[in-house]
């Protein structure tokens, strides 16, 4: 029967090699978590990092959502509409829910339907989803952004700040450029059931 043999090691030089060896692995495992922790899917389907801060999410957001072409109505007071192509780059829905703008008192989501053969113009219920990996038009006689309660005129070539909240929390802020626009004859509904 044969003996297994040892090499006798030095006291002194056994410690570093274990506490390299320990560090080592510790790094490793750190790692490996991290990367766990900023594949992980979020629960609307996309990758994001783990707790991330308001600015990493809106950051995340205008990386996954995106404006084409947007633009607004010239108008001297009153109202006005935004529109432009919304782009999804991620694989599932996203829906905005509410914008904001610093040119308009408030902003709605509107759509514009045929009621008893007439366009009518009213807030859209649950929003503009963008569907995943695709697009949604806001055009006029469509959906699109209502400015309502401009705060100053809006003159061609003027440019107006809008941000969009998505169902998520997350936001999307872009610039429109203002243009002449005679618009449709749309009657404005504002949801609200009368008597």
């Amino acid at each position: 029967m044969r003996t297994a043999t040892t090499k006798s090691i030095p006291r002194g030089s056994r410690r570093p090699r274990v506490l390299a060896a320990a560090s080592a692995a510790t790094a490793l495992a750190v790692i490996t978590l991290a990367g766990c922790a900023a594949d992980e899917p979020s629960p609307s389907g996309t990758s994001s990092p783990a707790k991330a801060s308001p600015t990493q999410a809106a950051a995340t957001t205008a990386a996954q959502v995106s404006m084409k072409d947007p633009w607004v109505k010239a108008a001297k007071s009153g109202m006005s509409g935004a529109f432009g192509a919304l782009l999804n780059t991620t694989g599932s829905d996203i829906t905005v829910v509410s914008a904001t703008s610093s040119s308009s008192k408030r902003v709605e989501l509107h759509e514009v339907t045929d009621v008893d053969g007439k366009p009518v113009m009213r807030p859209k219920e649950g929003g503009f989803v963008i569907p995943a990996k695709g697009s949604h038009e806001l055009k006029p006689g469509s959906d699109h952004l209502m400015l309502m309660g401009l705060t100053k005129a809006v003159r061609p070539g003027d440019e107006v700040t809008i941000t969009l909240t998505f169902k998520d929390g997350r936001t999307l802020r872009f610039t429109a450029v203002a243009k002449e626009f005679a618009g449709g004859k749309e009657n404005y509904d504002s949801g609200m059931k009368k008597d």
